[in-house]
């Protein structure tokens, strides 16, 4: 079992959820996040003032998936998630991280808890 955390932009959302369910990821959960990578930032104005805007909105998916989902759900956040055909700085980023275990309230454990 593995934990995907993705960073993407807010407007990949409604495309990146209906690329995963396609793949047969059914359960994530989003959060709103603001930071900066590489863009550090960006330059707004604002009735005739520029301004620097230092933390951009994001989005945070928490996605669990056994191990035969891995790579399938890894390809399609990098296709759907990316802005442009080749992407630019500021797309995201994907972690994954190893999850020792998963339980249910109800009692699954293991893989089916997924």
């Amino acid at each position: 079992m593995k934990l995907l955390l993705a960073i993407i932009q807010p407007t990949k959302l409604h495309a990146v959820r209906e690329a995963l369910y396609r793949a047969g990821i059914e359960r994530m959960t989003v959060c709103d996040a603001q930071g900066y990578g590489r863009q550090r930032g960006q330059t707004a104005t604002y009735r005739g003032i520029e301004y620097k805007v230092h933390m951009l909105r994001k989005l945070s998916l928490e996605i669990w998936v056994n191990d035969d989902y891995l790579e399938k759900a890894i390809e399609t956040l990098q296709e759907v998630a990316r802005t442009g055909s080749e992407g630019t700085i500021g797309d995201g980023k994907i972690f994954v991280l190893p999850t020792e275990a998963a339980m249910t309230c109800d009692g699954l454990r293991g893989p089916e808890a997924i």
